[in-house]
């Protein structure tokens, strides 16, 4: 491409960006850099000085350089390292300490003289800290300065630690923690009230010192922070926006964090496209929504003001293009997810045949299936389909220890008062009393406690499912061995959880697979339940022949919804469907008013789901569609 092409192409851009197929990738072009800089040192006699980040995005990193160590005899003998940031207070061997990070994922397995790592030490008396800050700075520049820096980005848009608010000339000092940063990692700490609210961190003057600086970013969670802080007015507000004022800097990305640079999402605001049906599809409907219009009442000067003339051009008039796409999306709607018997299916999107199919609702926690697509759900039941639901893993982490122990009470009162010997409940009573009552922060529950939880969802489930339509005979509980193997575990094997997945496909053989494709699920069980769906279809699909008439659909609600362009198949719900369902979530009683884990979003999981479909349904009205009470939408996946 000339350059000229490729600077009208980024010209949004305020920060030279690399963009890679995937994090893998990336990461090893990351490692690559650093590699070369290790050795273009050694060969002067030289130290490399090295600033490192920690959390996930790195980690692909470090184990390419560790492989670099292994394979390729890469030293690290000549590297003096300095970490970002470390929590306040935090003990270094603490399970969340970034010193334990650092060790587990780099240090314990190069050759590194630890006399040259430096990490923030979180054990600080805190009227030492200042000066302790003081002396951190010193050593880097002792060593002469950070030859590299590299970064990962938060929601906020904090670097290191350096959250919304913090002067681009600050050093390194103790702040405190943004509430979304602290959400972020609640997880980590099993729970937000657990994680610390201060941290050690170098500032943003430190890092702009390094003679180079790589921000790296992965997946679509990262893509509104990244596209804030590429194209967005510098502001405190958003403290990467500083590194626009440095031209030593380069964002790395894939795809997917890259996904909202306006090269990418709106690619005709800066170039020629090539115009194919999809990018056709999402480029009237932005400008619908632009402009304020319905599709039908676009008109030609309405795509020449907004930068699609080479659309109204090439693929014009524009009326046809209105009505073709109109078409397109209103052909997406359809009461009928199992397809329409007896009906032309040529423009629905689902089969007419077989009449009906066999379904397989995949629910990573014990609720998602009702929270998503618990219209559909019903619908499915009703219209005659065999249904069935798969709950992938327990959920036994998200239910509170009081709501545990009172399940617990109420089976010791009920025995007691018909006259059963209590005595081996009321052992394992006390031991769940006496673990919670000395329970650290992210620590595993004993396996009666486990137990007692997994039932407790199990039992919501089933009367979720029941209330749904579905026979008892066609709720399965999974229960994949990696739920509980992540708490103590790492890195984990997936392969006894496709094996199971398998299994119960090949039991099945359904027509139709739904599965949660809302990755922004801030614990990542949504996005491993996908993946291992996705490889046991794979590997089902090269042996036997039924794979080939089951097709993937992907629902959202609990975390996210599908931009309108991306949506396949939507399902209209009316204000009677939109209450059952509500009833039906009801049944998950321990994740109403208050769950454990619910992210950053306050609202309640019907409240979330009602207003998601909803939305949904409002925006399918802009664009001049019917009107609807809520709308549950899908995409299918072509595996």
């Amino acid at each position: 491409m000339p350059r000229l092409n490729l600077l009208e192409e980024t010209r949004f851009e305020k920060l030279p960006v690399s963009v890679y197929p995937d994090q893998e990738v990336a990461s090893q072009e990351v490692a690559r850099r650093i590699g070369s800089l290790i050795k273009s040192k050694q060969a002067k006699g030289e130290k490399a000085v090295l600033g490192l980040a920690t959390g996930v995005t790195p980690i692909g990193v470090y184990k390419e350089l560790i492989r670099l160590h292994k394979t390729e005899g890469l030293s690290f003998k000549n590297v003096v390292t300095f970490n970002l940031d470390e929590y306040y207070p935090m003990k270094p061997g603490a399970e969340q300490s970034y010193v334990r990070f650092m060790n587990e994922n780099l240090f314990d397995h190069i050759d590194i003289d630890l006399k040259n790592v430096h990490v923030p030490d979180g054990t600080l008396p805190l009227d030492q800290i200042p000066q302790y800050c003081l002396e951190y700075e010193q050593k880097i520049t002792e060593q002469g300065g950070l030859d590299l820096q590299i970064l990962g980005i938060g929601r906020t848009g904090h670097i290191g630690f350096n959250e919304p608010g913090s002067a681009p000339n600050s050093g390194t000092r103790l702040v405190t923690l943004d509430d979304l940063t602290r959400s972020d990692a609640a997880r980590d700490f099993g729970g937000k009230e657990n994680v610390p609210t201060k941290a050690i961190t170098m500032g943003i003057g430190t890092i702009f010192k390094a003679r180079e600086i790589i921000l790296m970013a992965w997946n679509r969670k990262k893509a509104p922070i990244i596209k804030k802080a590429v194209e967005g007015e510098i502001s405190s507000d958003v403290p990467a926006t500083y590194l626009q004022q440095s031209d030593k800097v380069e964002f790395i990305l894939d795809q997917d964090a890259a996904s909202e640079l306006t090269r990418f999402d709106t690619p005709w605001l800066v170039r020629d496209c090539l115009w194919d049906e999809s990018l056709i599809k999402k480029a009237v409907i932005w400008l619908s929504n632009s402009v304020k219009k319905p599709i039908l009442k676009l008109i030609e000067e309405d795509y020449n003001s907004n930068g699609m003339a080479q659309l109204a051009t090439e693929k014009g008039p524009v009326y046809d293009i209105n009505i073709r796409i109109f078409n397109l999306i209103q052909h997406t709607i359809s009461g009928w997810p199992g397809g329409k018997p007896v009906a032309d299916d040529s423009q629905r999107p689902e089969r007419a045949t077989p009449a009906s199919k066999r379904c397989l609702i995949f629910s990573p926690h014990p609720d998602d299936d009702v929270i998503s697509m618990g219209g559909t759900f019903m619908r499915l039941v009703d219209q005659g389909h065999d249904v069935h639901v798969a709950y992938q893993t327990s959920g036994n982490t998200a239910v509170w220890d009081d709501d545990a122990l009172r399940y617990v009470e109420f089976v010791r009162d009920f025995t007691r008062s018909i006259n059963c010997d209590p005595t081996n409940l009321e052992s394992i009573y006390s031991a769940m009393r006496d673990f919670i009552e000395s329970k650290q922060p992210n620590q595993p529950d004993i396996i009666e406690l486990q137990t007692v939880k997994g039932l407790i969802r199990k039992g919501e489930a089933i009367a979720g499912a029941r209330f749904a339509g579905i026979v008892d005979e066609n709720i399965h509980f999974m229960a994949l061995p990696f739920y509980e193997r992540a708490k103590i575990q790492k890195p984990v094997n997936y392969e006894d959880d496709i094996k199971a997945t398998i299994d119960l496909l090949r039991q099945i053989k359904p027509h139709q697979v739904y599965a949660a494709g809302d990755f922004a699920d801030p614990h990542g069980t949504h996005k491993l339940c996908f993946d291992i769906v996705l490889e046991a279809l794979k590997r089902l699909k090269s042996t036997e022949a039924w794979v080939n008439d089951c097709w993937l659909w992907l629902y959202r609600g609990a975390w996210q919804e599908f931009d309108i362009h991306e949506i396949e198949m939507a399902v209209p719900l009316s204000p009677k469907q939109v209450l059952k369902k509500r009833h039906a979530i009801f049944k998950h009683q321990s994740q109403k008013d208050r769950p454990v884990f619910p992210g950053e979003d306050k609202r309640e999981f019907w409240v979330r789901a009602e207003d998601r479909t909803r939305q949904t349904a409002k925006d399918y009205d802009r664009l001049g569609m019917a009107e609807y009470e809520a709308i549950e939408a899908f995409v299918r996946w072509r595996f």
